[in-house]
């Protein structure tokens, strides 16, 4: 019962979650956000890109911004991981609560409407992962906005199909 979580997991654990969500989100993008502007660009500000994305900020700045991003890899990473873990988990109970209907038409119902959510978690979870960590001699501007597109876009136009 997915339009439920009130009552099911009461008020106060979905008003912990969303808070945690937001947090974490405002978090990141507070450090991101502080980061940009304290970069100096000596390579103009231009991007090949359709939006501003913070490895292609990075790649107009002149300094050293190797500790830049490997702390904000970091910083990323555990938040990122943190979200992966609580997602795995969820699944997890979903999954078992789905394999505990007892008719298979029930089941088949629980799974058509999980597994299309999976599938968009998974592409944005893998399409992230591989935009962030792909190594540079693999990168160009073409693969770059095709990736980016795949995460930043197609998912959330996805959502409500779903």
């Amino acid at each position: 019962r997915p339009l439920h979580y009130g009552t099911l997991m009461g008020s106060r654990a979905c008003v912990r979650m969303a808070a945690a969500a937001w947090a974490s989100g405002f978090l990141n993008a507070l450090l991101h956000t502080a980061n940009t502007f304290s970069i100096p660009l000596c390579q103009g500000n231009v991007l090949d890109q359709f939006f501003c994305e913070v490895p292609q900020i990075l790649k107009l700045s002149c300094s050293d911004s190797y500790l830049r991003e490997v702390g904000f890899l970091v910083v990323s990473a555990c938040l990122t991981f943190g979200c992966f873990v609580f997602i795995v988990l969820s699944y997890v109970q979903i999954f078992t609560a789905v394999l505990r209907i007892p008719s298979e038409q029930g089941r088949h119902k629980a799974f058509s409407m999980c597994l299309p959510h999976l599938a968009v978690v998974s592409l944005f979870v893998t399409t992230g992962l591989f935009a962030y960590l792909k190594p540079p001699s693999i990168s160009s501007p073409a693969l770059d906005l095709v990736v980016t597109v795949l995460y930043a876009v197609v998912p959330p136009t996805l959502n409500p199909l779903i």
